[in-house]
């Protein structure tokens, strides 16, 4: 098998490779190579309208990770529990607009994984920075568990955990670069998952930071 680093290296910035990881999930590798720019003007827009901000846990503790969002719902963690609110609890206003490059990028990903037809209507923007980490948790604070979640990595690198639906399983380890898309739904949908602290570095864009794009649909849809 050849070590991650060393593939890496060797993958071209313009070759995408979708590595099956479990069940209804599969990473792309340098998916989101060419929309650098974009994005991350798009990320400077949103977070001049709705700053990133360290939300408190449930339990009252303070997230490592620096969060915004935008689209017609935004994530939101208080003491009161994890939710979707449709608008930011510190200005009172909806959230910004989802950005037209966030939402061709989701729904180019969640096609290429299997997931045609995939309508985010929310995108939590996350940004690392060196120690920063997220715990292995869930995404099942939305209604509708048969959309997929599209997570997209920008700036240094990180070791990304993906396990099952039980905690008890041990889950992958798997590193993720700059323009990596991992794509999860079906029976991967509940899988639990998290962030190792990440490793202090340098990226030529982003100098000491991380920043992840997860798109998520909250609201249950009517079947056709």
């Amino acid at each position: 098998m050849i070590p991650l680093d060393l593939f890496d290296s060797l993958l071209p910035t313009t070759a995408v490779v979708r590595e099956p990881i479990a069940p209804g999930a599969a990473l792309l590798r340098a998916f989101a190579h060419g929309m650098d720019a974009a994005l991350l003007q798009a990320i400077e827009a949103v977070t001049a309208q709705a700053p990133l901000r360290h939300m408190q846990t449930p339990g009252g503790f303070t997230m490592s990770v620096a969060t915004t969002s935008c689209g017609a719902l935004g994530w939101v963690s208080d003491v009161r529990g994890y939710r979707y609110a449709a608008h930011d609890p510190i200005s009172g206003v909806a959230w910004p607009t989802m950005p037209a490059c966030f939402l061709d990028l989701a729904q180019r990903a969640a096609q290429e994984a299997g997931y045609a037809g995939f309508a985010p209507e929310s995108c939590l923007i996350n940004t690392y920075a060196p120690g920063a980490k997220l715990s292995l948790h869930q995404d099942k604070d939305e209604k509708d568990l048969a959309a997929p979640i599209v997570s997209v990595s920008l700036g240094l690198p990180a070791v990304f955990l993906f396990g099952s639906a039980t905690r008890k399983d041990r889950p992958r380890r798997l590193r993720l670069v700059h323009g990596d898309v991992v794509v999860w739904g079906g029976p991967s949908r509940l899988a639990f998952h998290g962030v190792m602290p990440l490793a202090d570095g340098h990226h030529p864009l982003l100098g000491r930071r991380r920043i992840n794009l997860t798109f998520r649909s909250p609201r249950l849809r009517p079947a056709p």
